[in-house]
């Protein structure tokens, strides 16, 4: 039951230290264009979508080091148990004053940057930035040792990027057969 409680307290302290360290980490004003430079021709086609690395990296390192330490402050107190809890029954376990059990969790986050192109018009496409935060946490206690892993997705950016307009569009049915031309 220990172990059970202890997870799921490091679990929820987890996605609360990572979710505090992106609200630190991006700031009111970045925008999609912070992280991302679409290149256009003379013609106003576009050639290339170049992402910022400079940018993206410092904000993978933030976000990693401040829910590092986001976790270290939050595990400090111990985990509150409540006494119904130590008894084996179920029925009791959320009852009785809690208990703070000093448990010593070892973690490592790590942060990486990645990004979906989805179509979402005959000449629109959707590009979406996600930031995936994975937090390594092992719960050492004197009886064992748990590890577990927290992993989360934060969307940072997204833009409609759109192109010029196809003079036709080739379509099938869902039998497929041949394209047709449509006007």
């Amino acid at each position: 039951m220990l172990i059970s409680i202890s997870e799921a307290t490091m679990r929820a302290s987890t996605t609360v230290a990572v979710n505090d360290a992106v609200y630190y980490t991006l700031s009111d004003e970045m925008r999609y264009e912070d992280l991302v430079t679409i290149t256009r021709d003379s013609e106003g086609e576009i050639v290339a979508v170049a992402a910022n690395p400079l940018k993206i990296n410092k904000i993978a390192r933030d976000t990693a080091s401040i829910s590092q330490s986001n976790l270290k402050n939050l595990s400090l107190n111990g985990i509150p148990i409540p006494l119904g809890a130590l008894t084996g029954i179920e029925a009791f376990a959320g009852l009785g004053p809690s208990i703070h059990f000093r448990i010593i969790p070892v973690s490592s986050v790590s942060c990486r940057f990645s990004s979906t192109f989805e179509s979402v018009g005959i000449n629109q496409t959707k590009h979406s930035i996600y930031l995936n935060v994975v937090a390594d946490i092992s719960i050492v206690m004197p009886s064992r040792t748990e590890n577990f892993a927290v992993m989360t997705d934060i969307l940072i950016g997204e833009s409609v990027i759109v192109g010029t307009v196809p003079d036709a569009y080739l379509q099938s049915d869902i039998f497929g057969n041949k394209p047709t031309l449509s006007p």
